[in-house]
């Protein structure tokens, strides 16, 4: 009988033991998850063979730093093409201009003939018929003028092509450097030196230190208490620190409860996702803290006439490990 007893005593101990670690104060609620940090699938526009890889993984990189080289030799043909295209073009412009310089020219000679000519058939000293023929010398002049200033329009909008052909071409040798979309660390180097890819093909999966989320689970009863922006804590395994979050992200449907998530009913099946959003400025000062895939509780104030508990205060770390590059 003693021996029941305490065991009975042993029992009811760790009982509320669980349910004092387990059950949340009234207008909180929480749950475990995992630690997510956005990807960025960084990939080629054009196709070609990569030359060099300029990261390795695990390393921060800033905003606009180059990832990959990837070979040029084709593009580096095409603007040289384009640029020999111009030239010729603007050549042609200058001729065009000559040619209209001389037309006009021709013209005012045609047009003083004319004058000429029209004062002398009026004292009766030149033919009909040699005014007709200097009026249609002078037309013929204003012809040439005209023909001579489309052909020079013409030059110009040859040129405004190989202009458009370099621009073109100095983009897409530009884009054989695969630079960084924005600061992050590399993950994954997806491609190595000597590879070729085609057109859309990855070459860096990046992390973005400033977009840090723990997903939790929440059941029915609880999820339609939530609203987006709602205050949270987010405390990690193994880490004495208290994170501050906000409600980012409530999932519309339900789903089955991923294996590695503990609810507090484990015959709940189906759970709504949350994600709960540590503050950019925060993630980005301790980058080097947050990795993605740490487990740990979130806690969520869907009452904000509730006080924070103590132990749920903002606690962050005393050492700050900025992100390099950043």
């Amino acid at each position: 009988m003693f021996v029941l007893v305490v065991l009975a005593l042993v029992g009811l101990a760790v009982w509320v033991n669980m349910r004092s670690h387990t059950s949340l104060p009234d207008g909180f609620a929480g749950g475990n998850g995992r630690m997510e940090l956005k990807r960025l699938d960084v990939a080629t526009l054009y196709s070609g063979r990569v030359v060099e890889m300029k990261v390795d993984e695990g390393d921060m990189v800033a905003k606009n730093q180059v990832l990959a080289e990837l070979s040029s030799d084709q593009t580096s043909s095409k603007l040289a093409a384009a640029r020999a295209d111009k030239q010729r073009a603007q050549e042609n412009v200058a001729k065009a201009e000559a040619e209209i310089a001389a037309q006009q020219q021709a013209h005012k000679v045609a047009q003083m003939d004319l004058d000429n000519t029209r004062q002398l058939r009026s004292d009766e000293l030149v033919s009909s018929p040699e005014l007709r023929r200097r009026l249609a010398d002078r037309d013929a002049a204003i012809a040439k003028v005209k023909a001579a200033q489309a052909a020079h329009a013409e030059a110009q909008a040859a040129v405004k092509q190989a202009q458009a052909q370099i621009d073109a071409t100095s983009s897409a040798n530009s884009d054989m450097l695969i630079r960084a979309p924005k600061a992050g660390r590399v993950e994954y180097r997806i491609a190595e030196a000597g590879n070729v890819l085609g057109e859309g093909s990855k070459v860096v999966s990046l992390l973005d230190p400033t977009d840090v989320t723990l997903s939790v689970y929440l059941p029915t009863d609880t999820i339609g208490k939530l609203k987006l922006g709602d205050e949270a804590r987010i405390v990690l395994d193994g880490m004495n620190a208290v994170w501050p979050a906000k409600v980012d992200f409530i999932d519309s449907n339900a789903q089955f409860t991923p294996k590695f998530v503990e609810t507090l009913n484990e015959r709940q099946k189906l759970m709504y996702k949350v994600k709960l959003k540590i503050p950019p400025q925060v993630a980005l000062q301790y980058s080097g803290l947050l990795k993605g895939g740490l487990t740990g509780n979130g806690y969520i104030r869907f009452d904000n006439s509730k006080a924070w508990p103590q132990q749920w205060q903002v606690n962050l770390p005393s050492v700050k490990q900025p992100a390099k590059g950043v």
